[in-house]
Formats: C-alpha cells, structure tokens, sequence
C-alpha cells in the first residue's frame, strides 16, 4: 500500500498504480534475461543471480561492470575489457567505470543524455530500467536488419523492391515476420504486439511454425503440443503457450500476465528473441535481387553517424541513415542542437499525405540545405534538397560530417568562453599537453604515428597522469592487430576518463582525419573540464 495517498484523485491512484507495475514487469524481465546473459561471466559472480522479486538489480549495477558487460553482449567488442575496473572497487574506479558504461551505450546508439553516473550509482530505477531497455534492444535488433540478415528477403510482399523492405524498421520487419509465419499456418494477420497478441494464438501458431521440423541434419525436432489453445482461460492459456516456449529456450520478458496484459515493450522484446533463435526463412534462391541499394548500410562511417544521432535522441529513431533523413527532420533537430534556428512553421511534418507526400519532403530537404548554406554557413557546395531526399551516399554523409563537427567544436567553444576553435586550436592544444607531460607531439590529424593509438594514449595519460597501463601495449613495429589491440584500449580509455568518443578504434588504426579530429576533441573537452 502507498503510504499517505488517501488526498490523491481514485482516476490519478490508477496511474501510479499502473506506472509502478509496469517498472514492476519490466524489472523481473531484465532481471532474468541479465541473470542468464552473465551467469558463467566469471566478474559478476558477486551480483549475479539477482532475486527478480527484489530491488537487487538497482544495486548491482551500481558498480559498472554489468552495464559495461551487457553492452559488450549487445554490440561485441564496443567494450575493452582490460579498462574495466573490476577489483578493490573505490568511489574513484566506480566513477570510471560508469563513464565508461554511459560513453559506450552513448556510442552505440543509446540516448543517454539525461542520465549521468550517480543516477546509476544511486539505482534511480526508471533511468536504470530506461537504458537497460535501450541496451538490450540494441542487442535483440542487431540481426533484424537486411544488410546482416539476408534470409529476411523472404519476407518481400509482391510488387515490392529490395528497397521498400529496407525501409521498415526492425519493429516492422519483426511484425512481418510473424505475419510471414501466421499466413503460412492459414490464421489471420496481427497489427501489433499488444492487443493482438492477448489471448496467446498468434503465438501458439507462430511457435508451431518456427519449431525445428527435424529437417535438418542434426537439428532434432520439437514438437509443440498446440492443445492449450482450447484452454477457456486467458491466462492459463498464456501460460501453456509459454510452457511450450520454454521447450524452444525462447521463454524470455513475458510472463503469463504481460501476454495477457498486452505489455507492447516486453511482448517486443519477446518476439525479436524468438526470431533471433528460430527465425525459420528460406533464403530464397536465385532471385534476382540487386543487393548493391543495401550493402554499406552498415560501413562504419554511416555507423557512427546513426549512433551518434540516436544518442542525441532523434524523434524518430534513425534506422536506416538514408531512408531516414529523406523528410529531413531529423536534420533539422540536429540544427537546433548545433544552435541553428529552425522556423518549424516552414517545416512539413508527417503524417503526409499519400499525394505530394515526396514534394513536402523535398521541400523540407530544400530548407535543410539552405539553412545549412546561410545559417549554419557550412560549406555546401554542389549539395541540392534533392539529394538528401533521393538518399545519394557522398552529399548526406558530407552534410552530416559538418554537423558533427560543429557539434564537437561547439562543445570546445562553449569550454574556452566561445573563442572560436579550429583544427589548428585542438592541434595545438594536444601538443601542449603532450609536451608538459613530456611526451611526443603530432603534426596534425593524418600523422603516421596516430596509427599505433600512442599519440591518443599519451594525451590521455597526460589529462589522467597513471591512467594508461603501458606495459599492456606494444609501442614499436606494430602489426595490424598490435594496432587495433592498441586502438581499442585507446577508445576505451578515453571513454573511462569522461570522453564522449564516437569514433572506432579502426578509425584510429586508418587514421582517418575526420574522425581523429573528433577523438582529440572529445579529449581536449575532457581535459578542459579540469579547471
């Protein structure tokens, strides 16, 4: 019973009540799917299993290590694990490790910005519950996507292209999928994970359908027993659906009142496990499918680009870099946070109209690019409305550089007392620093030397004298996997000590000048936040 609530509205008691089961739900699901994700993971033994129905979960990841352990599960090796602090925990190593939890769920795409380090530390539980939830999700979609999936052409309706497939979001590529299933066992279609989903048949049905039929070598067959569908009452029968879930190792998030209940996040969570275990589709064969409008989706430039919006928290969710910025809304939420007025009444916003719906976005895309021009006075040339609506690769990405790197540089400046900062500011700033620690100096962000991570390591090392564990690392005639062993903990390290880095350690191993900009500048803001 909530104490000292007898003044509160009956219609506002409801809505507690409602909120705090649904922190309730989401909890004991977490929970169980941490307990089993972690349970062999040697340095989380003195917090792992967790009791579902208590508040442990709030403590034990008040020390950093399971949220820097499930991020690593969702997007391997975003994590080094020699930078976790994992012994002897201080208030200080604490700290360093919930930087560097945030910085790296930041970098893979998690909108972190109102959640900081004593919010984890204290177990606030809807900030943990909020970017647990955006971790694990990350996770369960990887695979939902054409460019790493290809099997999931099958679900290509007729009259549409390769195109339209990839326009959908994992969510609905997840419900076409069932849908897929459905159909081919004769039963109706579902539009939703919530209500549709309720009285547990679409799930009995997609169960029968993904179960392995023995078909093949060495996959011995699971028969589901489908009696339970007969079975009068909601919620008995949610639970022998799930009982029969069990038997595929998929029963996972639900429990037998969230099915029936309809709860949309952990029914989601649910099916993208189910698929990711059993997605049971055919590659189809020989059909001619032009597979260049997808691939690069995922090279690592546009990677970085996607995750580093999300974490900014873009409405909506950017899925597909170039599908998603053809109304250019995005775009222009990316302006306000470099600090360029938007005048929204020029912005047409969605749902458009099936009719002219391309012409309003083209006309936001327009607007976009002239803003770019003579507002943001970012160098646009040869750039066109139209080619950020058509998706073409080379203009949006050079569009969407400019604004990371105003970004980045407004940070500096907001710092320095808005001194205005070039490249040549942040060189020599480094080299400053480099040179009081007593290190080596780099002439500029294409130096040779930036490829073996030491210039990186050393700056580090100079904003956190002692932080750098040299004697992990190899300085000299270093071989490509010397070098990206050096570049990971580079990235790592930087994130530890408060760096809200985007780039990937391949981006220092390559010596890619843009992206070394950033990981300097995220550095130079780190340690300008010493005074």
């Amino acid at each position: 019973k909530m104490e000292g609530t007898s003044h509160i509205p009956a219609e506002e008691m409801e809505e507690m009540r409602e909120a705090f089961s649904k922190v309730e739900e989401e909890k004991v699901a977490f929970v169980n799917w941490v307990n089993k994700a972690l349970e062999k993971d040697p340095d989380c033994q003195h917090v792992v299993p967790m009791d579902p129905s208590s508040n442990d979960l709030f403590t034990a990841v008040g020390d950093g290590i399971v949220f820097c352990k499930m991020i690593n599960l969702s997007v391997p090796d975003t994590i080094d694990e020699r930078t976790i602090n994992k012994k002897k925990l201080t208030p200080f190593t604490i700290q360093e490790n919930l930087n560097l939890a945030l910085n790296s769920a930041s970098a893979i795409g998690c909108h972190v910005v109102n959640i900081g380090a004593e919010d984890l530390k204290e177990g606030r539980q809807h900030l943990v519950l909020g970017l647990l939830w955006q971790v694990i999700k990350i996770g369960l979609f990887a695979d939902i996507e054409i460019s790493r999936n290809e099997a999931l052409i099958s679900l290509l309706q007729d009259g549409e292209s390769l195109e339209d497939l990839v326009k959908l979001s994992p969510e609905e590529l997840l419900l076409r999928w069932a849908n897929y299933h459905l159909e081919e066992a004769g039963c109706s279609k579902i539009n939703n994970f919530s209500s549709d989903i309720k009285d547990s048949k679409a799930y009995y049905n997609i169960l029968s359908q993904v179960a392995p039929k023995g078909d093949e070598e060495g996959v011995p067959a699971i028969p589901i027993d489908m009696s339970g569908i007969r079975e009068k009452d909601e919620l008995k029968r949610a639970e022998t659906m799930l009982e029969q879930a069990e038997r595929l190792g998929c029963r996972q998030f639900v429990t037998a009142t969230d099915v029936v209940r309809g709860n949309p996040k952990l029914n989601l969570a649910y099916v993208a496990n189910l698929f990711n275990k059993y997605p049971a589709l055919k590659k189809p064969e020989n059909q001619d499918i032009d597979w260049s409008s997808i691939e690069g989706e995922s090279t690592r430039e546009e990677r970085t680009f996607r995750n580093w919006m999300n974490s900014l928290g873009v409405n909506p969710r950017v899925n597909h870099l170039y599908v998603d910025l053809a109304d250019a809304l995005v775009i222009f939420q990316l302006y306000e946070k470099i600090k360029v007025p938007v005048d929204w009444d020029k912005v047409n916003k969605p749902p458009y109209t099936k009719l002219g719906s391309n012409m309003k976005k083209l006309e936001n895309c327009n607007y976009a690019v002239e803003l770019g021009k003579k507002e943001a006075k970012f160098s646009l040339v040869g750039i066109a409305g139209q080619d950020l609506n058509e998706g073409n690769r080379k203009l949006t990405l050079a569009l969407l550089w400019q604004l990371m790197r105003r970004y980045t540089l407004n940070i500096l400046e907001d710092l320095g007392d808005g001194q205005k900062v070039i490249d040549e500011t942040i060189v020599i700033w480094v080299n400053d620093a480099l040179t009081q620690a007593g290190k080596g100096t780099i002439s500029g962000f294409k130096d040779g030397s930036i490829s073996s991570s030491m210039p990186v390591l050393d700056l580090i090392d100079a904003i956190q004298p002692g932080s750098i564990r040299y004697d992990l690392l190899k300085a000299e005639d270093l071989t490509d996997e010397e070098k990206l062993n050096n570049a990971k903990y580079a990235i790592s390290m930087a994130r530890k000590i408060g760096a809200r880095v985007y780039a990937l350690p391949e981006d220092l191993v390559e010596v890619k000048p843009k992206m070394v900009m950033t990981v300097f500048a995220c550095l130079m803001a780190r340690g300008m936040r010493r005074i």
